[in-house]
């Protein structure tokens, strides 16, 4: 039996990168898994290849960065399902003017709305149903841009990851008493989609070298399997091979 087998999980920034790999993970491990994002097709080819494994998979397409649609498909979960065991919040953007010189306003519209005001909504929407059934667990991707601050994934999106991690302790701190727990989990560098949105292209052999999305489910899995009573409240995922670090060792020598 899977360790998710009965689960009801609902994944966001499904059709791809680390919320696809979290959803066929999911999937495997015996969850029936919603995926919402807002691409209908990529969604729906990640549904077939769940289903295609023999397990349960439902979309729900939703722009997460309007809080109508986010709460039209948490309604349909609940009104589905009657509940909600894990939510994977993981949908985020970046833009490739991202520094104060080329920052526009339009750029940091999405940068807010796409990665924190989408997190909020999704939180929000599901805190009822979770709170009705007598708890649930929540994982939001955040990033290491949201605990350190450099020069590469630029100031909005740092300040914006910054804001899910403080919004997920925040959930603990007022939920708990509902069996509610959060983990914001805060990867380093992903091969996924988003990268390139980066100004300056990564080589093949610097993609190879970064955590992949397989690594980032295989962390998500555990945190959301852990007992009722434990919370994992924080957890970073870097690639031995850190480039930050590299460069850093680099300059000194």
């Amino acid at each position: 039996m899977g360790r998710l087998e009965g689960k009801i999980a609902w994944v966001t920034g499904a059709g791809s990168g680390i919320g696809q790999a979290v959803a066929e993970r999911f999937g495997a491990e015996g969850a029936t898994v919603v995926l919402t994002g807002r691409r209908r097709d990529r969604l729906e080819q990640v549904a077939e290849a769940i289903r295609g494994a023999g397990s349960k998979a439902e979309v729900q397409p939703a722009d997460l960065t309007k809080s109508a649609e986010v709460q039209q498909a948490a309604d349909w979960i609940s009104g589905t399902f009657g509940r909600l065991d894990v939510l994977v919040s993981n949908a985020g953007v970046n833009v490739t003017g991202r520094s104060w010189a080329n920052l526009t306003p339009g750029g940091i519209d999405e940068l807010i709305q796409g990665n924190l005001a989408s997190a909020f909504y999704v939180a929000r929407a599901v805190l009822p149903i979770m709170r009705a059934a007598g708890g649930g667990t929540m994982i939001h991707t955040a990033s290491m841009a949201g605990r350190n601050l450099g020069g590469v994934s630029g100031p909005g999106y740092q300040a914006a990851k910054h804001g899910v991690v403080a919004m997920s302790h925040s959930i603990n701190m007022e939920e708990c008493v509902h069996n509610i727990r959060s983990t914001v989990f805060c990867p380093g560098e992903v091969n996924t989609e988003i990268l390139r949105k980066r100004p300056n292209p990564l080589s093949q052999e610097d993609l190879d070298r970064m955590l992949q999305p397989e690594h980032c489910a295989d962390l998500i899995l555990y945190a959301a399997t852990l007992p009722p009573g434990v919370t994992m409240n924080e957890v970073w995922l870097t690639p031995t091979h850190n480039r930050g670090y590299v460069a850093a060792l680099q300059r000194r020598l």
